[in-house]
């Protein structure tokens, strides 16, 4: 599935199994279910959820959160069910999600941590709307002064004129890395188009450029809000289209709502990672 052009690979295991790091990554490795994040569908946990959700980036490395992937997961589960909505369980805590049309659903991503502590980085920050940290000559800068959040994941947002005048690909990886994340963090560059409109683009933490990142848009929101650049409703463009992101004021929660799309559905061996589609009629084919 995609999210936005988000790959995304779901993996139903409510039957029994397990998936690890090493599944992923097999999984990662053939070209046609080459992904960005595998949102693992597990029994539930705890009572009044639908499901309970393991999130792995396309390294193997666990997510904490996907904006994208929870809405194809949500299509998935609706579409079996006829619900409208259902709640799940993932490691960063309890979401919602609704059904808004035909392959559009809505998320409701939690509350944001601005914490230092909470996002975390490795030293104290009182204000982390605007953390010290930089790329480039310290009297040129090319990035710096990052607003920074945890939004399931952790999240650096660099505010720019033009998302395409710096190299991501090229300082992504060092600023994923860098010691200030001791867990790494999701690198964003954002450029505030109007008081409701944001261009973003994202190297994700464990997968490297994406056409969208769904946490990386709440992050940037919420950010774009705390530093009075925006509004608290935002439609924030990626390279593969538009989110409508709502910071709540009510109770600080992140309303997220785009597309998904289905590709392909198949069955996986869940020691080798080899796997064949299954067609419209359920017969198995090899890829």
């Amino acid at each position: 599935m995609n999210g936005l052009g988000n790959e995304i690979v779901v993996l139903d295991l409510r039957g029994g199994g397990a998936a690890g790091g090493d599944l992923a990554r097999a999984i990662n490795a053939h070209p046609a279910t080459k992904f960005d994040q595998m949102m693992v569908i597990l029994p539930p946990r705890v009572a009044g959820t639908d499901a309970f959700v393991d999130i792995y980036n396309c390294d193997g490395t666990p997510a904490g959160a996907c904006g994208n992937g929870t809405r194809c997961l949500a299509h998935v589960l609706m579409s079996e069910t006829g619900k409208d909505a259902l709640t799940l369980h993932t490691a960063p805590g309890i979401l919602n999600a609704w059904r808004e049309g035909p392959d559009r659903y809505r998320v409701d991503m939690g509350v944001p941590r601005f914490g230092w502590d909470e996002i975390p980085l490795s030293e104290e920050f009182r204000d982390t709307r605007a953390i010290e940290l930089q790329i480039g000559p310290i009297d040129a800068p090319v990035l710096h002064s990052p607003s920074v959040a945890n939004v399931g994941n952790p999240h650096a947002i660099f505010w720019v004129d033009d998302v395409e005048a710096h190299d991501l690909g090229r300082f992504g990886p060092m600023l994923e890395h860098h010691p200030i994340f001791p867990e790494g963090a999701n690198i964003s560059l954002a450029h505030v188009t109007a008081a409701d409109a944001i261009t973003l683009k994202v190297w994700e933490r464990g997968a490297g450029l994406t056409r969208a990142c769904g946490t990386a848009a709440c992050a940037a929101t919420v950010s774009a809000a705390r530093t009075k650049r925006t509004g608290r409703a935002v439609t924030v463009t990626l390279p593969g289209g538009p989110l409508n992101i709502e910071w709540r004021e009510a109770d600080d929660h992140i309303l997220m709502t785009g597309p998904v799309e289905m590709e392909f559905s198949g069955m996986v061996d869940l020691e080798t990672g080899d796997w064949s589609r299954v067609d419209m009629a359920g017969e198995a084919a090899r890829p």
